[in-house]
């Protein structure tokens, strides 16, 4: 199983290179095995190869004895959703992410609904390394069930949010095009901006997997989708991964608003309503990497924000300990434990709709209301042994710096911080910077990265 990236996130490979039919048999039967035997969900983005990875998969936990149902086209959130609401032994998503569309992977579920944890994860690599299958004989097979409902399940949830007045949303009528990447979020997505009474102009929203763009909703991907929000006068753009748990917004300048934004201004909502309802536990969970303008948000409404190493399932888990009312990622993965505690756009479009409509101006003049910070980003190739070196030598450098190194190094200045760490999807070190302007943190991020250099 060469140059598979395996990680807190799944596992991630090139088809027919690094993931091939054999590796989904092996990562199949071993998760079988480690789930305990009880019935597996089972969904895929829409990749062309998920179609194939998910009847293999299926397979060999039919062969195994093990109970599937199978979901279909649908975004990782869904799919957790129906593991935890289905009380399922657990679940597998066919899925690379915003990975390009020649990437493919699987995400495991454990029966609570989230991502598996590190001791679940080194449980699974070991029953994986073992080798054991045990398949069983003809009259103990298991079944294939197959239940398109859960997306309905998911999308009447947000609607159910008590947050949200879906009678005045309606008479607003939002102006949307919403791009999809034709992945996992292309039917349910349209679906519930049309329940929550918008005009929906639809890009790239047939569930084909063929990405007519990168996957990976960057400002430089998205260049179609900010066209078409300034031509048809829409009030918003929205788009959305492969797997639909992150959530881009443009303003209707046709700008990017920011994925760092997304996050921020849903906790400013969530924040300021949960103060009107009374609640004194205003925690708020995310990760090293997201912006200050969280810590910023959460200083007004006398919120404590705790940072988490990057991960869903550490900001998750975290929510979880703590009760927090709301926390996230600043990829623009939004996570309401009213719902569930996974990211999740659908989640994040129904706040920001809702925040929009009580705000009362565009999507420029509400990021406006935010705190402005700035963020860039760099990738330096690294080994693996070269980071504790790194870490080390950089500490020592900038005693003066606020320090956290449960990811990687985290620095934190006065008007500043730049955050190192190995990335969980590729075999690369971060450096992330952000400041009151992009030049001070581009700046920021290309100092950091010949001081890695220099330790190299």
């Amino acid at each position: 199983m060469a140059n598979l990236i395996i990680g807190i996130s799944g596992v991630r490979g090139i088809v027919g290179d690094s993931l091939t039919p054999d590796v989904v048999i092996a990562l199949a039967a071993a998760y079988g095995e480690f789930s305990g035997r009880g019935p597996i969900i089972l969904g895929r983005d829409g990749r062309t190869s998920g179609k194939m990875f998910a009847s293999i998969a299926s397979s060999t936990l039919i062969a195994m004895g093990l109970d599937v149902v199978a979901i279909g086209v649908a975004p990782t959130p869904t799919i957790g959703l129906a593991v935890e609401k289905s009380h399922a032994a657990g679940g597998i998503s066919i899925t690379a992410s915003h990975n390009p569309v020649e990437w493919n992977g699987l995400k495991f579920f454990g029966d609570d609904g989230l991502f598996l944890d590190e001791t679940s994860n080194n449980m699974l690599r070991q029953v994986l390394e073992a080798g054991r299958r045990t398949y069983v004989e003809w009259n103990k097979l298991g079944s294939c069930r197959i239940d398109d409902s859960f997306l309905d399940l998911h999308r009447t949830s947000v609607m159910s949010l008590p947050y949200l007045d879906i009678a005045c949303m309606k008479n607003r009528r939002f102006k949307i095009v919403v791009d999809c990447v034709n992945g996992s979020g292309s039917i349910v997505v349209p679906r519930l901006l049309e329940d929550l009474g918008c005009d929906v102009i639809p890009l790239n929203c047939e569930p084909s997997g063929i990405f007519t763009h990168n996957p990976e909703p960057l400002p430089d991907h998205l260049i179609e989708l900010c066209g078409r929000v300034s031509t048809e006068k829409a009030d918003l753009g929205i788009a959305v991964d492969p797997d639909a748990d992150r959530l881009v917004l443009i303003t209707e300048e046709g700008k990017p608003f920011g994925e760092e934004y997304t996050i921020a201004s849903c906790i400013k909502y969530v924040l300021e309503k949960e103060k009107a309802r009374g609640n004194r536990n205003l925690k708020v969970c995310v990760n090293l990497s997201t912006t200050r303008a969280v810590d910023d948000i959460a200083t007004e409404y006398h919120s404590q924000v705790f940072r988490t190493p990057v991960g869903e399932l550490n900001v998750a888990r975290k929510i979880k300990d703590l009760g927090a009312v709301i926390g996230g990622e600043g990829s623009g993965g939004v996570i309401l434990p009213l719902i569930h505690l996974r990211r999740d756009a659908l989640v994040g479009i129904a706040l920001t709709l809702q925040h929009l409509l009580e705000f009362g101006g565009g999507m420029s003049d509400l990021k406006k209301s935010l705190p402005e910070y700035h963020i860039y980003k760099m990738k330096v190739e690294v080994t693996i042994d070269s980071l504790k070196k790194i870490i080390g030598d950089l500490s020592s450098r900038h005693s003066e710096a606020r320090m956290n190194t449960d990811d990687g190094l985290r620095l934190d200045f006065e008007d500043h911080w730049v955050n190192l760490r190995k990335s969980n999807t590729e075999p690369i070190l971060r450096i992330i910077a952000e400041a009151r302007t992009m030049e001070k943190a581009k700046d920021l991020a290309e100092e950091f990265a010949r001081e890695v250099s220099r330790v190299l």
